[in-house]
């Protein structure tokens, strides 16, 4: 299959404009295990590694966010300042596949697959991301939350790439956890991310729905029976954990079962309430 490598963001965008239908390649951790499955046969493919505004991150002090480009490696999330200023994400990233796959796969490739697995999604959604696009004549701005329409769905336009992701710098504490059928090297079989800002709270779950979710219902409940200090009981954290199991929207699949998957985010939420995690 011919193979495109562009060199600069304009150069890409027109390579899409001018190859309607082609394939973006960042790291390749999605695309080429679906390749070799013969699930997808790309006509043409446009590589992005080499595209320098994608593999940056940025920190705006003045309005308090940190920009990261679609295919800065999970690798560079783990530790260092990116990792002190989203936790979550830190934690997120660490639990990626092996050290050779962090070493490709990035926030773009999980956006542009748009799985409910993917382990990046529930802590952008509940930082409230917002997703940056950009095709030959234009740009936009797309909240998180309407990027992702559904299992392995999003919104972004065929003429379109992935530029990269703002998330505000929150102040409060934030956490990600997830489980599987083994301790490591794992697709999630449920995965939460709990982030508290300001005395609200936020919980995104992967896994269990179409697509990942946010439990409007649960977040209230906490938001009304935190202590001052942000702290809970442990009955709190019990319902809390027991009102995300109800908002949770799992299926059975090869992987899990739907009462397993249901139950187990439900403890997640819990956990990650109680620990407050930092990285």
């Amino acid at each position: 299959m011919p193979v495109l490598l562009p060199t600069s963001l304009s150069e890409a965008t027109q390579m899409l404009s001018d190859t309607p239908g082609a394939t973006l390649l960042a790291g390749g951790t999605d695309l080429m295990v679906e390749v070799n499955f013969n699930h997808r046969k790309p006509n043409d493919v446009i590589a992005l590694r080499h595209v320098p505004e994608l593999s940056q991150w940025s920190l705006n002090k003045v309005a308090g966010t940190v920009f990261i480009g679609s295919a800065v490696p999970y690798k560079h999330m783990e530790s260092g300042e990116l990792a002190q200023l989203v936790p979550a994400l830190a934690q997120a990233a660490r639990t990626v596949g092996s050290p050779q796959i962090r070493a490709a796969g990035s926030i773009g490739g999980n956006l542009g697959t748009c799985s409910p697995a993917g382990d990046s999604l529930p802590v952008l959604s509940a930082l409230d991301a917002i997703v940056h696009l950009a095709s030959v004549n234009t740009t936009r701005d797309v909240p998180v939350s309407d990027f992702m329409v559904g299992p392995k769905r999003n919104s972004r336009e065929q003429n379109e790439i992935i530029l990269g992701v703002t998330l505000p710098i929150r102040n409060g504490r934030q956490g990600y956890a997830k489980v599987g059928v083994r301790n490591a090297m794992v697709i999630s079989v449920a995965s939460a991310c709990f982030a508290l800002q300001d005395g609200s709270p936020r919980i995104a779950l992967g896994s269990v729905g179409p697509t990942v979710l946010r439990c409007p219902h649960a977040e209230q409940f906490l938001s009304q029976n935190l202590a001052a200090d942000g702290s809970v009981s442990d009955d709190v954290a019990k319902e809390f954990g027991r009102l995300v199991s109800q908002e949770s929207k799992p299926i059975d699949d090869h992987r899990s079962t739907a009462v397993y998957r249901r139950h187990a985010v439900g403890v997640l939420a819990q956990r990650l309430v109680q620990r407050g995690v930092q990285s």
